[in-house]
């Protein structure tokens, strides 16, 4: 809740489907009305509405490419118009393109810095107005260990994931002064879509390097994105929180 008493305000990019649909329930549950952002999942995102709402939640879907500036105005525009305000942005929205760095598209090179780390631009220099206005804001960006450590055939994403971290330092710095905090979570491997067709080799040889020996859940991804946007996390930015079961330390 907001001082005077309103529910706060989260954009969720990429929301429609694991980690991102994740945090929007999570947000929910704790009190927040989420935006959920989608750009090809229509389904999907009416599902996560439908389940905030029967949960007593209110939510609003609006699809957008977020790598597109005019479509993150509009989704800005449409968050103020039916809440009348903004006080968390959570930068999940993802993509892969992987492939040996030798024979690397510049294609897939650039998909990849676009949704991945040009999105999280755009939607901070637009929710950032906002929340300066009030005073009050947290921003979250989804980076991941490969940005802390690298990943085979991903020098795209890993760049653009280790270029989050670097924005999140650069605008907690930046706005730190205005009661807006910016944060990164570094998830490690987290059950999702992606990890469930790895071959059982692949997996085996993926849970030996975790000192855990599991993998994440999209859930407890979530509950560290919930925990930085509350008022407990109010004297924490500029940080980079891994949610990985000890794989990088």
């Amino acid at each position: 809740m907001a001082h005077d008493g309103t529910p706060r305000v989260a954009i969720v990019t990429g929301s429609s489907r694991g980690i991102g649909r994740a945090i929007a329930l999570e947000l929910a549950h704790r009190g927040s009305r989420v935006v959920i952002n989608y750009r090809a999942g229509k389904d999907a995102a009416e599902a996560v509405r439908r389940e905030i709402e029967l949960s007593g939640g209110e939510a609003l879907v609006v699809r957008a490419d977020v790598s597109v500036e005019a479509d993150v105005r509009t989704m800005m525009e449409k968050t103020i118009e039916q809440f009348s305000r903004l006080d968390i942005l959570v930068n999940n929205a993802g993509v892969l393109q992987d492939n040996f760095v030798s024979f690397m598209s510049e294609e897939q090179w650039d998909l990849v810095l676009d949704v991945n780390l040009k999105s999280a631009f755009f939607c901070t220099k637009h929710a950032s107005k906002q929340m300066a206005k009030q005073r009050w804001g947290r921003i979250i960006n989804i980076s991941s260990d490969a940005g802390l450590m690298g990943d085979m055939l991903r020098t795209n994403y890993s760049a653009a994931k280790a270029g989050l971290i670097g924005l999140t330092k650069s605008t907690a710095r930046e706005l730190a002064a205005r009661g807006i905090t910016a944060n990164a979570i570094a998830p490690g491997y987290i059950e999702t879509d992606m990890t469930s067709e790895w071959a059982d080799q692949k997996r085996k040889q993926m849970l030996e390097r975790i000192p855990m020996q599991r993998l994440g859940s999209p859930q407890e991804v979530a509950r560290a994105a919930a925990y930085l946007a509350s008022e407990q996390a109010s004297y924490v930015t500029g940080q980079v929180l891994s949610v990985d079961g000890g794989l990088h330390m």
